[in-house]
């Protein structure tokens, strides 16, 4: 399926016909059980184009509707399933040199969130690698949530001040995360969401199985 706005036209039309779009393919998807992605893209004519369907040799955005581990029924072996021991290694290592905290369990929360997709924008709006929604992002001074420098240096800020609040407690810092520091202190720890506790345990799996190989991303 593909939808194309041209460039004359409005903004809002272009976005309002893609989030359209996205809103179909993503409903269709998800009776499915499969991952939906959306790409847009402009043609050399200025044409902005949507679409479900990966483009050829053009530069294109591609946007996700999902937190990569937060699918209840997810048929994943996260026990087994590929690592990303190598993408943004300096990114990630100098952020968590800078606010003192495992670049293993950084890497298992990328992992998790975005499966290391820096165009990846979730249908709530959480965007880029650690899915930051705007405000925070705003908040932790990053202009461009698809950067993927200023994703990582963000995010790892957040980790490192939820860390820092829940004293080194892993599996509280990934729930607030995932959920929000309100659900965690409403429910007196980790939220009785399938998606959160599910999120918890991957993220609690990767970080292990990172952490394994810390010595190859010095």
């Amino acid at each position: 399926m593909k939808i194309f706005v041209s460039s004359n036209w409005q903004n809002i039309l272009s976005l309002s016909i893609g989030i359209m779009l996205m809103l179909t393919v993503s409903d269709s998807y998800a009776s499915d059980k499969k991952l939906a992605n959306i790409y847009t893209y402009k043609s050399s004519s200025g044409v902005i184009s949507f679409s479900d369907i990966e483009p050829l040799d053009v530069d294109f955005s591609r946007y996700r509707f999902d937190c990569y581990a937060c699918k209840v029924d997810s048929l994943i072996d996260w026990r087994r399933a590929k690592l990303y021991l190598h993408p943004y290694r300096d990114d990630i290592n100098q952020a968590a040199l800078m606010y003192g905290i495992d670049p293993a369990f950084v890497r298992a929360v990328i992992h998790a969130e975005s499966h290391f997709n820096p165009q990846a924008v979730s249908k709530q709006g959480a965007q880029g690698l650690m899915q930051l929604m705007p405000a925070t992002a705003k908040e932790l001074g990053v202009k461009n949530s698809l950067s993927a420098e200023q994703n990582i240096k963000g995010g790892v800020k957040h980790l490192a001040r939820l860390l820092r609040k829940y004293k080194g407690d892993n599996e509280l810092a990934s729930a607030a995360y995932n959920a929000g520091e309100g659900a965690v202190k409403r429910h007196g720890g980790i939220p009785p969401y399938k998606e959160t506790q599910v999120y918890v345990e991957r993220v609690g799996i990767l970080h292990q199985r990172y952490g394994r190989f810390s010595h190859l991303n010095k």
